[in-house]
C-alpha cells in the first residue's frame, strides 16, 4: 500500500511539473499565424452554480484530445473555454440560502469543503453566497483551477463569464444586429411559467429537464352541461376523437373543484385547474363563484356536445392536479375508463354510497367507435385483460393506455355514423374533431405540462399565457432557405452526417422561441431595460467572442 502512494505521488510530481512548464512557456495560447493551418475547437463552457461531476470530465477530456492530436497534426489550434453563469439557476440556489433552506446549505457546505478546509473559512464563503454573483464567481475560479490540474490544454487568457459588463456588450450588439434582420417579434405566447417566481421559465431553469425534458401539451377541453345546474363541465382530453364512444363522466369525489364565470358561462374544472385556467386566459374576465367537492357533482346528468346524455360518476384515477380533473369516459378504448367502470360495476356498497341507481350503473356499456385490424371487441378491455389488470390504480394502466393509443394513432379508422368523420384514420379524425368542436364553440384548448415540474428555485411550474413577451423568430423564410443550403451544401458540416436530416427536419418546424423574462442574471434587453436576455439566448454565438476576448 505505501509503495503505491509512493508511485502515485511520483506520478502527481511529474504532472505538477510539466503542468508548470506549460504555464511558464505559454505553449497552449494560440497567435495568428501565417504557416499552419488554423483549428477553432470549443465545448459547451460549464455553467458554475456548483463543482465539477464526472460528466464535466468525460465531455472535456474528449475536446482536449481533439486540441492535442490536432496540434500534433501541425495545425495553429485554438482550443478556449469561458463560464456560463447568466439565467434563474444561480439566483434560485442564492436565494434558497437567504431564506435558510436547510438541503441547500447543507448542500453548499458541502461543496465549498472540497476546496477549502477551514470550516469558518467555509461559513464566511456559504453566507457571501447570498449574493448570486459571489457564488458564480467562486466556483468559476475552482473548475478553471480543476481544469488546470487535470491538465487540459486551454488558452486561458480568453477566459470570461457571461455576467461581465464586457460580455454583456457583446450580447447587446447580437440583439441590434437581430432586431435590425427583423429577426425579434413581440406577442403573446404560451410558455412554462413559475407561480414563485411568476416569470416564463426555460429548460435551463427547470429541474431535471436536461434528462427528463418538459414540454407543453394542448388538451381538448370538451364542454358538458348539466342542465340541472346551468354549469358546464369542462373534460380535458388528448383524444378528441373519442368523445363519439362517451359513456359518463369522471371526477374524484374526494378532490375540490371551482365553479367560476367566463365569457358569459359557469364552467366547472378542479381547483388547481382553475389557478391554470386563469394564466391561459390573462386578459379575460374569470371570476370566482363557488368551491365544491367531486362528491357533490356525482350523480349528475351530463350533456355532450353531440347530444349523449350521460352520468357523472367517482373514479380515483381522476388526478385533480392534471389538467381539469374532470375525464369523460370511453371505455372501449381508454384502459383506465373500462377498468374503473368495471371497479364501480362490482362494488354495490360504492354504488350505494353515492346514492346512484345501480341499474343505470350496471347498463353502461362500452361503445365500439374505432377499428384496428385483429382486434374484434372493444381494444381497451383485450389489453387489460390480458395484462391481468384488477384495479384503475395498477400502475401497468399508464404503459397498456400507451400501447392502445400508438396502435389505434397509426391504424385505427373511425367507423362512428357521422358525416365527414366515418370511414377516417384516428390520427385525421382526432385533428377534425378537435376543430370541429372549436368551431362549434364546444370546446376549448387548456394547456397542460407532460409531467410535473419545478424551478431550480422550488417553485411550481404551469403553462401560462405571457401577453407581451418578446422572441427570436426563426420562421422566416429567407432564415431557414440560408440555413438549409449552409446545410445540404456542407458549409456547415454535420458529424456524424446521418444527423443532417434531422438538424433540416428542426429547420422547418423551428418557429419563435421567447428569448427573454423578468428575471434572473443576465444582459439586459437593449430596448426594453424590465427583461433580461434568457440564459440560452444569450449563449448562441459566444464561441465568436472567444476571438477577440483577450483583446478588449
Amino acid at each position: 500500500m505505501q509503495r503505491r502512494e509512493e508511485f502515485l505521488e511520483w506520478l502527481r510530481g511529474i504532472e505538477k511539473k510539466w503542468q508548470g512548464v506549460w504555464r511558464e512557456k505559454r505553449v497552449f495560447e494560440a497567435h495568428p499565424s501565417g504557416d499552419r493551418p488554423k483549428y477553432f475547437i470549443t465545448v459547451p463552457y460549464p455553467y458554475s452554480n456548483g463543482p465539477l461531476h464526472i460528466g464535466h470530465g468525460r465531455t472535456y477530456t474528449i475536446g482536449d484530445i481533439i486540441a492535442r492530436y490536432k496540434r500534433l497534426r501541425g495545425f495553429n489550434v485554438l482550443f478556449p473555454m469561458a463560464f456560463h453563469i447568466t439565467g434563474t439557476p444561480i439566483i434560485a440556489y442564492s436565494e434558497m440560502i437567504s431564506r435558510g433552506d436547510e438541503r441547500t446549505i447543507g448542500l453548499y457546505r458541502d461543496y465549498i469543503s472540497l476546496y477549502i478546509e477551514d470550516k469558518d473559512e467555509v461559513e464566511k464563503i456559504l453566507e457571501s453566497f447570498k449574493d448570486p454573483l459571489n457564488l458564480a464567481v467562486f466556483f468559476a475560479e475552482r473548475i478553471q483551477r480543476d481544469f488546470e490540474e487535470l491538465g487540459y490544454s486551454i488558452d486561458w487568457r480568453r477566459r470570461f463569464h457571461t455576467g461581465e459588463p464586457i460580455y454583456n456588450r457583446f450580447v447587446t450588439w447580437q440583439y441590434f444586429k437581430l432586431a435590425d434582420k427583423g429577426l425579434i417579434t413581440r406577442g403573446d405566447h404560451i410558455v412554462t411559467y413559475c407561480l414563485l417566481h411568476r416569470q416564463p421559465e426555460g429548460e435551463d431553469d427547470i429541474q431535471d429537464a436536461d434528462v427528463n425534458p418538459v414540454e407543453i401539451v394542448e388538451y381538448t377541453a370538451v364542454k358538458f352541461t348539466l342542465p340541472s345546474r346551468g354549469w358546464i363541465l369542462l373534460a380535458a382530453t388528448l383524444r378528441p376523437e373519442t368523445l363519439f364512444g362517451v359513456t359518463n363522466m369522471w371526477v374524484h369525489p374526494e378532490g375540490d373543484y371551482v365553479v367560476f364565470d367566463w365569457r358569459g358561462e359557469k364552467l366547472v374544472v378542479s381547483e388547481k385547474a382553475f389557478l391554470k385556467f386563469k394564466h391561459q386566459y390573462p386578459e379575460e374576465e374569470v371570476s370566482f363563484v363557488t368551491r365544491i367537492k367531486g362528491r357533490d357533482l356525482i350523480g349528475e346528468n351530463a350533456v355532450s356536445p353531440f347530444g349523449d346524455n350521460v352520468v357523472v360518476l367517482p373514479a380515483w384515477f381522476v388526478d385533480v392536479e392534471n389538467a381539469t380533473g374532470v375525464v369523460y369516459s370511453e371505455p372501449s378504448d381508454a384502459p383506465y375508463d373500462y377498468v374503473a367502470l368495471i371497479d364501480l360495476k362490482s362494488n354495490p356498497d360504492l354504488i350505494n354510497k353515492y346514492s346512484l341507481k345501480p341499474d343505470l350503473v350496471q347498463s353502461i356499456e362500452p361503445r365500439k367507435i374505432i377499428d384496428v385490424p385483429g382486434i374484434s371487441g372493444h381494444h381497451a378491455e383485450i389489453a387489460v385483460k390480458s395484462a391481468g389488470v384488477k384495479s384503475q390504480l395498477d400502475p401497468r394502466i399508464e404503459d397498456i393506455t400507451k400501447e392502445v393509443y400508438r396502435e389505434q394513432f397509426y391504424n385505427g379508422v373511425m367507423i362512428v355514423d357521422y358525416a365527414g368523420i366515418k370511414g377516417l384514420p384516428v390520427k385525421e379524425a382526432r385533428e377534425k374533431v378537435k376543430e370541429l368542436l372549436y368551431s362549434m364553440g364546444k370546446a376549448i384548448p387548456f394547456y397542460e405540462l407532460n409531467r410535473r415540474a419545478y424551478c431550480r428555485g422550488g417553485g411550481e411550474i404551469i403553462v401560462a399565457k405571457i401577453a407581451g413577451q418578446w422572441f427570436i423568430n426563426y420562421n422566416v423564410k429567407w432564415l431557414k432557405e440560408k440555413s438549409r443550403k449552409m446545410i445540404e451544401e456542407d458549409v456547415v458540416k454535420i458529424v456524424p452526417s446521418k444527423y443532417k436530416k434531422l438538424f433540416l427536419d428542426t429547420i422547418d418546424w423551428l418557429d419563435k422561441r421567447p428569448c427573454a423574462r423578468k428575471r434572473g442574471i443576465g444582459t439586459s434587453l437593449p430596448w426594453d431595460q424590465d427583461w433580461i436576455i434568457e440564459s440560452l439566448s444569450d449563449s448562441t454565438i459566444y464561441m465568436a467572442f472567444y476571438t477577440i476576448a483577450h483583446i478588449i
